[in-house]
């Protein structure tokens, strides 16, 4: 009786789980049937929805019920606290598993090349996000001094780390926020925020619904300003083609129009402003200059010369996220991707035996939580191409039970989807008294011991 297939996924994220969960639906999971290892750094799964995704969306937190549903199935077992790299490294999977997804997502900041950037009150708002998020490896404390604070870029991102910065602490109470995060937010000053975008209004790459909960706070008054509604001939061509672009251009020209309410937050979308410098003196930041843009007629815009200095005390750079490079694997520099041809890994012009990728890894930290499906499927659907062509490598250990006791023979410690339920259970028992769903365990250790994996 053929054995079966034998599959790791490396990254505990929505990505390694459609995979997953592709890899289940497949007429090979009939047969001879499919083996699912998931190998996560983290000791808790579900990647950047626990540690990116702001805690006041638990609209986009309930992705992680449909998650659950593939994580239970029998053939899918999880291993939490094992990183890539440092504690197993691709030879190691490759003898235990026929193939390799890596869906290790992206958690870093991308680069900003403007001057002044390494000033103190630089910041990058996946740390901001890390930080609110209980990341474990990430530090306890944030610098909330500053009264004017500007974040740069026009996408969710920036979204969520403008309202967090805007909401009081007492808003996001009802939230999963660590203690530490809460009393940090206490502590709080701003009360202007400026959020600045390049292009104009139908160049933002928010979403409608994110966007409009901007102004859902009693705490934020959302101010635009009139003259930063402008479109040329690629703007309106991107409005009517674009449904969610037209949508987020009607609801920033109704904000437009209305007059400046009483909320005592403020809350300033700007367009039409490219950062050209962060200003500093003494090593901390001081201002923000940007360069007045205009449109081009294609969408697309170039600079006026025009130069404004923002009195603002922090700058939080919203401009993307970046992916950490893999241990022996192929690497873009440029793009911060694995090069790959529909999943399949690439070196130079031929494919890596047994070896793919899927989600940011692989074509960028770019859509939304759910476009990362499509890629799942792609990248599945030629792994098992290439398992029915007897392209793939043979493990020399194929048992299930073979990987168990290579990382107990390293005397590593690791979480199981059992020990998720366990430290669900402890967060939840958190929050209970507060009349708060859960409350998020930040301490590495901490997380250990509720998930069973010490005493």
């Amino acid at each position: 009786m053929p054995r079966p297939l034998r599959v790791a996924i490396v990254g505990a994220g929505p990505a390694g789980i459609y995979a997953a969960d592709a890899l289940l639906k497949s007429d090979t999971a009939a047969e001879p049937g499919v083996s699912i290892d998931i190998f996560e750094r983290m000791p808790a799964p579900f990647g950047l929805i626990r540690y990116g995704v702001a805690p006041d969306h638990p609209r986009i937190k309930g992705i992680i019920t449909a998650l659950h549903q593939v994580l239970d199935k029998p053939q899918v077992r999880l291993f939490g606290n094992i990183d890539y790299g440092t504690d197993v490294h691709l030879d190691d999977l490759r003898a235990f598993y026929d193939a390799v997804i890596f869906s290790t997502g992206a958690m870093a900041d991308r680069e900003l090349r403007i001057p002044g950037v390494e000033l103190k009150g630089s910041l990058g708002a996946a740390d901001f996000a890390s930080w609110y998020d209980g990341h474990p490896d990430v530090p306890r404390t944030w610098d909330l001094s500053a009264e004017k604070v500007a974040v740069l870029g026009v996408g969710n991102v920036a979204l969520d780390i403008a309202r967090i910065l805007a909401k009081t602490a007492d808003e996001l109470l009802p939230t999963e926020i660590p203690a530490n995060v809460h009393d940090g937010l206490k502590a709080n000053r701003a009360k202007e925020i400026h959020v600045f975008g390049r292009r104009g209004p139908a160049q933002a790459k928010f979403s409608p619904m994110e966007l409009r909960e901007l102004d859902h706070s009693p705490n934020i008054e959302v101010i635009v300003n009139p003259e930063d509604i402008d479109y040329d001939e690629g703007s309106i061509a991107e409005r009517r083609k674009n449904k969610q672009t037209d949508m987020v251009a009607k609801t920033l020209e109704n904000w437009a129009i209305r007059d400046v309410g009483d909320r005592p937050h403020k809350l300033f979308l700007h367009f039409f402003e490219s950062p050209v410098e962060i200003l500093g003196e003494n090593g901390e930041v001081v201002g923000l200059r940007t360069e007045r843009t205009e449109l081009d007629g294609t969408g697309n815009v170039k600079g006026t010369g025009v130069t404004t200095d923002w009195d603002v005390q922090a700058v939080y750079r919203a401009v993307g996220y970046l992916s950490d490079e893999l241990p022996k694997l192929p690497w873009d520099t440029v793009s911060g991707t694995v090069p790959d041809e529909g999943g399949r890994v690439m070196e130079g012009t031929e494919p890596m035996p047994s070896t793919y990728v899927t989600g940011w890894i692989r074509r960028g930290p770019v859509g939304l939580i759910g476009h990362t499906k499509g890629d799942a499927n792609e990248t599945v659907a030629n792994l098992l191409e290439d398992f029915a062509a007897g392209r793939l490598l043979t493990p020399a250990s194929p048992e299930t039970d073979a990987v168990v006791a290579f990382l107990e023979e390293k005397g590593l410690t690791y979480t199981t989807w059992d020990g998720w339920y366990k430290l669900d259970a402890a967060e939840k028992a958190l929050g209970e008294p507060q009349g708060r769903e859960r409350v998020k365990i930040v301490e590495r250790e901490d997380m250990l011991r509720a998930s069973g994996a010490i005493d």
